[in-house]
């Protein structure tokens, strides 16, 4: 009888973490310096998506709602359970339908739990206490934050872009001398 040799499988690597030879690597940093926009993440609002709130669009799909808000689309789901403020519609394809109020409502409770620190039961009772009108005074707080937060992205993003192009030009000059 034959004995049986077992051999590990190994798994390919991803396109992705191909290894490329320096040359090829220093190209494809300064392509990608180039063209990728300047995103500062902080708090999961990024610049450009409270932008996103503005364009006149009725409902936003959970994906969309996600990168919005910066919160996992498990999470949203999992929000939707606990708090009764959270309703999303749904389409005829059960798929959850937000509006922009769902969305405040969500930075809302994401400010309260990840910055107040507050539990889920407490996030839940302190918007029950809260009423309509002071709801409505916290969402505007929430909103204006982010705007605030997104202005000052933006302008950090600007400097930042200053810096890289002065460190391209630094890396183009000592390029040129060897």
């Amino acid at each position: 009888m034959a004995k049986k040799t077992s051999r590990k499988k190994t798994a390919k690597r991803p396109a992705s973490t191909k290894r490329a030879s320096p040359r090829a690597q220093a190209a494809g940093e300064e392509q990608e310096l180039e063209a990728s926009p300047l995103e500062i993440d902080l708090e999961g609002i990024s610049p450009a998506d409270l932008t996103a709130l503005k364009d006149g669009k009725l409902y936003y799909r959970i994906g969309e709602v996600s990168q919005i808000t910066g919160v996992k689309p498990y999470v949203l789901r999992y929000w939707e359970s606990e708090f009764r403020l959270m309703s999303p519609q749904k389409s005829r394809s059960k798929q959850r339908l937000y509006r922009q109020k769902d969305i405040e409502t969500i930075l809302t409770i994401k400010r309260l739990l990840y910055q107040d620190r507050y539990t889920i039961a407490g996030a839940r009772r302190k918007l029950r206490e809260l009423g309509s009108e002071a709801r409505a005074e916290l969402v505007a707080e929430v909103v204006q934050e982010a705007e605030d937060h997104q202005a000052a992205a933006a302008s950090f993003s600007g400097q930042l872009r200053r810096v890289r192009d002065e460190l391209l030009a630094i890396r183009s000059l000592l390029a040129a001398e060897i």
